[in-house]
């Protein structure tokens, strides 16, 4: 029953993932292509499209990680892995650990970067986006990749 219940709630934030990372990657070609059409082709630039880019890199990167560990694609150097295959399992249990660590790392210093940024309520130069939104998905997502990591430890148990 919990496993069925995990298994969907894993399944659902998959999909929130992939499809955040896919309407704000379609959002910012479609602004970068319209400010290129009216930059060459009016003499016009949207100052909000390069603004928008940025923070959509900022937000690709941190969802992108959490999508990462859990389909398993973090880059790695495994070639003590391949010279000695028996280090495999606790050089894996030795990384996950490490994420885990710079997963709280991510919450704990985001927060506070967050926090600061609601105290002075700074907001972006052209949007006037308030900048705690832009630095609040660095510990949410931070909490994340700590819970992805979890997950892919679990699976890496069952599998042994």
């Amino acid at each position: 029953m919990l496993g069925k219940m995990l298994k969907k709630f894993d399944n659902m934030v998959t999909r929130i993932e992939e499809w955040t990372l896919f309407v704000i990657v379609i959002a910012a070609l479609l602004s970068l292509f319209a400010n290129v059409v009216l930059r060459y082709g009016f003499n016009y630039t949207l100052a909000w499209s390069e603004e928008l880019v940025r923070i959509v890199i900022i937000y690709s990167t941190f969802v992108g990680a959490s999508v990462a560990v859990n389909q398993r694609a973090m880059i790695r150097i495994d070639a003590v892995v391949q010279i000695f295959p028996k280090l495999k399992p606790g050089l894996t249990v030795y990384t996950s650990l490490l994420m885990l660590l710079f997963s709280g790392m991510m919450v704990y210093y985001g927060y506070q970067m967050t926090h600061l940024q609601y105290m002075t309520h700074q907001k972006t130069i052209i949007m006037q986006i308030p900048l705690v939104i832009i630095y609040a998905i660095m510990p949410v997502m931070g909490v994340m990749v700590g819970i992805r990591t979890v997950q892919v430890m679990i699976q890496d148990f069952k599998s042994r």
